[in-house]
């Protein structure tokens, strides 16, 4: 059995997930923030990756279909939203961390024939 130097491999790997961090910081700066959004009837939703809500914008022309009509509507859009999001967190970070690690932590491309689908791809201009 093979020796392992542990403070050699140690220092390889921090020095690793280190480029890594600079690289993702360096596309996130360039790129500005990550979110999605999504809109229907009179409503608009902004959440950040992972869900967070950021932005919610009800017109008063929802307002006309009630409050459980318009609590349903929300969720649904914070959804798709969510997704959104995800999608955009994976492909500004697909070319510095691997695809699995990022759809362990709830990022996945949405395939372009989904409706959640946006018109443009992050980062590169229109579809």
């Amino acid at each position: 059995m093979a020796d392992i130097d542990i403070e050699l491999a140690s220092a390889r790997i921090a020095e690793q997930a280190s480029r890594a961090g600079e690289e993702v910081s360096a596309r996130l700066a360039r790129s500005g923030p990550v979110v999605g959004k999504a809109s229907s009837d009179g409503i608009e939703v902004q959440v950040a990756p992972g869900g967070l809500l950021t932005g919610l914008t009800i017109h008063r022309s929802a307002l006309r279909h009630g409050s459980a009509v318009l609590a349903d509507r929300i969720f649904e859009l914070a959804q798709r939203a969510t997704r959104r999001a995800g999608d955009r967190m994976y492909h500004a970070l697909s070319s510095v961390v691997d695809a699995s690690q990022l759809e362990t932590l709830g990022y996945e491309p949405i395939p372009d024939d989904d409706p959640d689908a946006e018109t443009y791809a992050y980062g590169e201009g229109p579809r």
